[in-house]
């Protein structure tokens, strides 16, 4: 907390910061403004409600000085980016970026928020560092709405990979010394976001769908169906990280990806040994690779979900115009160390 001390304009917020977080890290069966206020002493939840609202406090400037508190503390020569999304479900109109779309987190089309994280994933554990609200076209294209809503009117439209570049073209220059980015489909579909990646020398693992069509020597050919040319001593069974239950173990293969620029590019192919369901992966690295290098950056991709799970579990009224605000100060309280 005395990291973002400077960021609050006055005492008052500054000590309802320190209280919001402690309240987050409390064993407490609900968490809300009234429950945290409760555990601070307050009589009522005001003084939480202002500084989620109305308090003047640099949202981005917490978020820079928690990214380098967490660099500080997980920063290995192992980082992996993480981009990923999430929904939180919605009543009415007036929430920020809010309308009926697909959330992962109910499964379906729903009323809801959906905001683009970015994590920052090590071998000693990992940790939210950045977040981008995603704000419908049903919102851009309607002045009147979203200045009623405080945004400001140098907000335009970005698609979530968009968001995902600028969160990750932030990160690396400020410094975070990055190797790999990975992300679902939404993000390996793109080919603006992995021709960014590429242009910056950085190496990704990305989700693709099963009809993605990849260039190789004999032309270009759908991924399931390219998979289900390799001849069996193609596949390598092989762990890719730890669970609940222990390692997670896939066969794993590797296809060439056709391409004259400079990098390895691949197709990065995974079964699942009990059901035979495929998953498909693009790769490019600056230079050659192991296959078990490019599964355990694949493997890094859960881990974003777990940051989120965490986060929402604790998670109360969102703050400050973006509407993500009060979650993002929020994860000062949630570095998750292996083993926790």
């Amino acid at each position: 907390m005395g990291r973002i001390a400077s960021r609050f304009a006055r005492v008052e917020p500054r000590r309802h910061a320190r209280e919001f977080v402690t309240g987050l890290l409390a064993g407490l069966p609900r968490k809300n403004c009234w429950t945290l206020a409760e555990h601070a002493g307050h009589s009522t939840p005001d003084n939480l409600q202002h500084l989620l609202t109305r308090a003047k406090w640099d949202a981005d400037a917490v978020r820079d000085d928690l990214r380098d508190f967490v660099v500080d503390h997980l920063g290995t020569n192992d980082v992996v980016l993480v981009v990923d999304e999430t929904g939180d479900l919605k009543k009415g109109t007036h929430t920020v970026g809010v309308q009926r779309q697909y959330t992962g987190t109910a499964g379906r089309i729903e009323n809801s928020q959906v905001a683009v994280y970015l994590a920052y994933a090590t071998a000693q554990g990992h940790a939210a560092i950045d977040r981008g609200l995603y704000l419908p076209r049903s919102w851009t294209q309607n002045p009147q709405r979203c200045r009623a809503a405080g945004i400001p009117d140098t907000v335009d439209f970005a698609t979530k990979p968009q968001l995902a570049a600028r969160m990750i073209h932030r990160a690396l220059d400020a410094g975070i010394r990055a190797s790999w980015v990975t992300g679902d489909e939404v993000y390996g579909g793109n080919p603006q976001l992995r021709t960014t990646l590429e242009e910056r020398g950085i190496g990704y693992v990305m989700a693709v769908a099963c009809s993605d069509q990849i260039t190789t020597g004999a032309g270009r050919i759908r991924a399931d169906t390219l998979a289900a040319k390799l001849p069996k001593r193609a596949w390598q069974k092989l762990s890719a990280g730890t669970g609940a239950k222990g390692h997670r173990y896939y066969d794993w293969a590797l296809a060439d990806i056709t391409n004259h620029r400079p990098g390895h590019r691949h197709l990065l192919i995974r079964r699942n040994r009990r059901t035979g369901e495929l998953a498909f992966y693009r790769t490019y690295s600056p230079s050659d690779v192991t296959l078990a290098t490019l599964v355990h950056v694949a493997g890094r991709r859960w881990t974003v979900e777990e940051t989120l799970c965490a986060t929402r579990r604790s998670a109360v009224s969102p703050a400050q115009p973006g509407g993500i605000g009060g979650r993002f100060l929020g994860s000062m309280a949630y570095l998750m160390p292996k083993g926790l």
